[in-house]
């Protein structure tokens, strides 16, 4: 089935990144007035589960350890958002709001394909620079936690989740920087030849939605 899919002549890369294009720009202006806000929230949780589903699409080596990489990478930043919520003894105190829609355990489902879709994009990115295993898990890392300067704000104002204190924690950042290191290493480890044509442009989607949004 995938084949065939595959073999449509409009499904490639070029379109389908115009097509992640065009949703982060429709949320973007939908989130930033005040009138429609209400209702792209609530498709917030689509848009992460469409852009998921079209973006790892392209994956070329989709192999029993392609499968592992995803599902490690989902549990992993899923249980550690729920020990972080449930202890505050990893990001610092924080909840979640009703944006990213249903939870388990007080955790957005959707945040597991969040780690998937991050963790994938900038271990991309990572390569142009290096494909040393412990200096692209650093790049990469580091490119998580710009990331998350980015984000937080948005998420913050928009109620994807919120922090007990007045200004996020320093102890957020290191531990998105660890653990995200760690999913680096798997990632490599997992599919040292993993190659997606789409990966980096969706990358830099992300980068301009949440810094568009910083500024609306």
């Amino acid at each position: 089935m995938l084949a065939k899919i595959d073999e449509l002549p409009f499904v490639n890369h070029r379109n389908a990144f115009g097509l992640l294009a065009a949703m982060h720009i429709a949320g973007a202006i939908g989130l930033s007035i005040e009138e429609s806000r209400a209702v792209f929230q609530a498709l917030t949780p689509f848009n992460l589960l469409a852009t998921f589903a079209v973006a790892l699409h392209f994956e070329k080596e989709k192999n029993a350890k392609y499968f592992l990489f995803i599902a490690i990478t989902f549990l992993v930043g899923f249980f550690v958002e729920v020990l972080g919520v449930s202890t505050g003894a990893i990001f610092g105190e924080y909840t979640y709001g009703k944006t990213l829609g249903f939870k388990w355990l007080n955790v957005p489902l959707v945040i597991g394909l969040n780690w998937v879709i991050l963790i994938y994009c900038t271990r991309h990115f990572a390569e142009k620079f290096t494909s040393n295993i412990l200096l692209l898990s650093i790049i990469g890392a580091a490119l998580m936690v710009g990331l998350d300067v980015l984000i937080e704000p948005v998420a913050i104002r928009f109620d994807f989740w919120s922090w007990q204190e007045s200004s996020i924690p320093i102890q957020n950042y290191l531990a998105w920087f660890i653990v995200s290191f760690l999913l680096h290493l798997t990632f490599k480890k997992l599919m040292p030849t993993s190659n997606n044509p789409l990966a980096i442009r969706l990358l830099y989607i992300e980068i301009a939605f949440f810094a568009v949004l910083n500024f609306v």
